[in-house]
């Protein structure tokens, strides 16, 4: 076994070799299969980049308005943070539906039906006069947007195997990870220029260009013969197959978890940031952005230094002890052991945290999707799902004492970690090779 644990050091499939062209088509209107050379790899990179930044972009240009939306509609900051859940709710549960149905039909046509179900959710945000009709329209935003998610996974795992699949999976962050780091200053500047509901006017747009993209440029990347004709029995039978691999489930808790951890502080900092310490709209989306640039680096310093060099699993274990790290000391200041303490050291905990997740997902995710020889739509949609449930579950609990303590987004990021740490250790058991050995299917 290579040191790359679980990863062997794989090029990618024969399917996507610089110079080989699959130029055949899949058949039932399902578009051209994947003509790979270099040019093509690069386009179909940004598009998958682009697909994976769609949850960054609904989430975090969102964000800056959280407080205005209070006010606006007048509703607790409680309620208004539901949004956030509802849409993380939906991408999750949509993952369940969409990633069985692209094992199915191929990936392109659930992918452009998403697509546009998006775009259509997104401008009725725009027009919700209610908080309880902005949750609705944002479930409904939430389980159309699941479609890019799953299948940008889906399409990696057509194309990729061991160490070049953790290498894509890093290349995928630095294209998404533009999105957090630029989303919220967006949102920013929109609110100087009109209120909350111009986010999702822009939101609508970005939409609508990326159905165009996807349309006119992705092909289709699993081949008809490929394909699961099986219907719903055989997509819950595959499921339970994957589930019943003890290091895939391990695998798949530990993203999801440490996402948890992820989210309380995305679903939490507006509120800690502009109502706890009095900072600027602008001045929380730059501090957003630099915690994004964090996680970024850290990314790429995973997808071209450590992956081939370290073993996966060690890597992923380093990135969970630092979490934890930031985590209680995040606690120990929000607490006030340290005493009172302002923005800067609070902000350096969150940085320390986020960029610890450019190292923990995505090796996570390669470990996990590592155990799939087929099913792959299956697989992702499981660990998106459960990335998502446990983080929406997380949204709610960080504002459960109100907007003027940090304390619960501590509690809940600490505790995330800890039983992020917990199933990785005891499910994945990483001190062995016994999960790097054979596939669920």
């Amino acid at each position: 076994m290579p040191e790359g644990g679980a990863m062997s050091d794989a090029a990618p499939k024969a399917a996507t070799d610089p110079g080989t062209s699959t130029g055949t088509s899949t058949g039932e209107g399902a578009g051209p299969t994947l003509a790979v050379g270099r040019r093509a790899g690069l386009l179909v990179t940004l598009v998958l980049g682009g697909l994976t930044a769609t949850p960054p972009l609904s989430m975090d240009m969102y964000l800056p308005a959280l407080p205005e939306v209070t006010r606006t509609l007048h509703a607790p900051a409680a309620t208004v943070q539901l949004t956030l859940t509802a849409c993380l709710a939906g991408m999750a549960l949509g993952q369940l539906v969409v990633g069985p149905m692209s094992d199915r039909w191929g990936r392109r046509r659930p992918l452009l039906a998403g697509l546009a179900a998006y775009v259509v959710a997104t401008a009725l945000c725009a027009l919700a006069p209610t908080v309880e009709l902005l949750v609705a329209c944002r479930l409904v935003q939430g389980l159309a947007g699941a479609a890019g998610i799953v299948i940008a996974r889906a399409v990696v795992r057509d194309l990729y195997d061991g160490v070049a699949m953790a290498r894509f999976f890093s290349t995928l962050m630095l294209i998404s990870g533009v999105a957090p780091v630029v989303a919220p200053l967006i949102g920013a500047q929109i609110l100087r220029a009109t209120d909350w509901r111009g986010v999702f006017v822009l939101l609508t747009g970005v939409g609508l260009l990326l159905a165009a993209v996807v349309w006119t440029r992705l092909p289709e990347t699993l081949p008809a013969a490929e394909r699961h004709t099986g219907g719903v029995g055989e997509a819950l039978r595959s499921m339970r197959r994957l589930l019943g691999d003890l290091p895939f489930t391990g695998y798949m808790l530990t993203g999801g978890f440490a996402f948890a951890a992820l989210f309380a502080y995305i679903s939490a900092s507006p509120f800690v940031v502009q109502e706890i310490y009095g900072a600027s709209p602008q001045t929380f989306g730059l501090l957003f952005g630099v915690n994004s640039v964090g996680l970024v680096l850290i990314g790429q310093l995973n997808g071209r230094v450590l992956v081939g060099r370290v073993r996966l699993d060690r890597v992923l274990a380093v990135g969970l002890a630092v979490v934890v790290l930031a985590a209680t000391a995040l606690l120990l200041m929000t607490t006030g052991v340290f005493g009172e303490v302002g923005l800067a050291p609070v902000a350096a905990a969150l940085f320390v945290l986020m960029s610890a997740m450019g190292v923990t997902l995505p090796n996570a995710q390669t470990l996990a999707l590592t155990r799939v020889r087929h099913s792959a739509g299956s697989a992702s949609a499981l660990l998106g799902t459960s990335s998502f449930l446990i983080g929406a579950i997380a949204s709610p609990l960080v504002g459960i004492a109100g907007e003027r303590t940090a304390v619960p987004m501590a509690v809940v990021q600490l505790a995330a970690a800890l039983v992020a740490s917990a199933c990785f250790v005891g499910m994945c058991r990483p001190w062995t090779k016994a999960g790097a050995e054979g596939a669920v299917n």
